[in-house]
């Protein structure tokens, strides 16, 4: 058993523990090959979030920006909305920062 204390681990582990969807735009993104679902996990587990960008209301849902790494160490920065009841990957990107 872990304890999230943190605001960042607290937020990443409520969005790992519901229904996850994909966009049409990360579907496209993902269908490019250079990052994958697993990326996209390990990015919900060990990832920073952008707080100064995120926590901002879209509809019924929050928008987060969660920066994290492919397996080849490639920067990435997701965009995923949490919903009460489910979270939507919204968008993938490289990421500027090395």
């Amino acid at each position: 058993v872990t304890f999230c204390y943190l605001p960042n681990c607290r937020v990443l582990k409520d969005i790992r523990s519901k229904p996850f969807h994909y966009s049409d735009e990360a579907t496209k993104v993902l269908q490019e090959k250079w990052v994958d679902t697993t990326d996209i996990r390990n990015t919900l587990t060990f990832g920073d979030i952008d707080f100064d960008k995120s926590n901002i209301k879209v509809g019924a849902g929050k928008l987060y920006i969660v920066e994290g790494k492919t397996k080849d160490q490639t920067p990435i920065v997701i965009e995923v909305i949490n919903y009460a009841e489910k979270a939507v990957l919204q968008e993938i990107k490289k990421s500027n920062e090395q």
